[in-house]
């Protein structure tokens, strides 16, 4: 792969769960040196991320279920309304996301100064196999991997690779497993070693616009308050959105509606007691714009600045939210 030479610039809202919807570009730019077009001294002190080798993926057991898209092209899928969903279903949804906090909080407990976001993939597909869970991201449209792991100016999609932890790094580690048919989803960003004043600001911003955003989700209220809300915390925090990636309604599928944006927007639809999604804004230092690798997955910022983003699956209830990833 070329370090240099990138694919696509992005500069709004896309549909890009996961890479799993269309891509919109609204430019392009190509070789040309990333790693040296900005002054990251004024976002603090860090390392600029550049990715390293990627192992193969690793093997599921034969008894493991699989989701549909393991051994197929997956297509384009087309969705009609945001799904209701029933009692049993919400109850397989509740064990599937169950376990990916425990995932996410072993994954807490073992990121340190000197681990690799490859041994990071290994403890994520150790624990979902062990669980009799399917880790959803192996072979989603070609990623090669078990988890997504984001380090410091890589915005999100990371593919974990040899490149130790530093001090100083701030590491978002994104889990979803299939579990007795159902996919659960969350992740949180992580503090290496001693993180500066900036770096720990946007991490709890990130937090902050989250926490937020969930708030205020109830039966009857827009989907769209869901961005608003996010952008108002962002402002009061001095941070940006990196409005590229979106949450997305979750089941026995991976993706589907409703789509969450995290910026202002207008998108239709209420919410419903019923309804499973994902809140999970990318929150930035600097510029909202990003690039893609030629890998085809891993998002940088433009101007190197560090992101951050935490991640919950909900539930509507009768009267309010349940965080199904608590």
């Amino acid at each position: 792969m070329n370090l240099n030479a990138v694919s696509v610039i992005f500069r709004a809202p896309l549909k890009l769960l996961f890479g799993s919807a269309k891509l919109s570009p609204i430019g392009h730019v190509s070789c040309r040196n990333l790693w040296n077009r900005a002054n990251k001294s004024s976002f603090g002190r860090y390392s600029v991320v550049q990715p390293g080798y990627v192992t193969p993926g690793r093997e599921v057991p034969p008894h493991i279920i699989r989701p549909v898209y393991h051994n197929i092209e997956l297509s384009q899928q087309e969705y009609g309304k945001p799904e209701i969903k029933t009692r049993e279903m919400i109850d397989k949804l509740r064990d599937s996301c169950k376990l990916a906090k425990e995932i996410l909080k072993a994954v807490e407990n073992f990121v340190t100064v000197g681990i690799t976001t490859d041994e990071v993939d290994n403890l994520v597909h150790t624990l979902a196999i062990e669980n009799n869970a399917y880790p959803s991201p192996l072979h989603y449209r070609g990623f090669p991997k078990s988890v997504c792991t984001s380090v410091n100016n890589v915005a999100c999609h990371g593919i974990p690779d040899d490149r130790p932890l530093e001090d100083g790094d701030i590491v978002n580690v994104d889990i979803t497993v299939f579990l007795n048919g159902f996919h659960g989803d969350c992740s949180s960003t992580f503090l290496i070693g001693s993180v500066d004043d900036a770096g720990r600001h946007l991490v709890s911003a990130a937090q902050k616009c989250l926490e937020g955003a969930i708030a205020i989700c109830r039966p009857g209220e827009y989907f769209c308050n869901i961005g608003n809300t996010i952008e108002c915390i962002a402002r009061k925090n001095g941070v940006t959105i990196i409005p590229a990636f979106i949450g997305h309604g979750i089941g026995s599928y991976f993706h589907g509606p409703p789509d969450i944006y995290h910026t202002y927007n207008d998108y239709p639809g209420k919410m419903e007691e019923g309804m499973t999604f994902t809140v999970e804004p990318v929150i930035g230092q600097g510029s909202q714009e990003v690039v893609i690798l030629e890998d085809g997955w891993t998002a940088l910022t433009v101007d190197n600045s560090r992101s951050a983003q935490f991640e919950h699956t909900i539930l509507i209830t009768n009267d309010g939210v349940e965080i199904l990833t608590a």
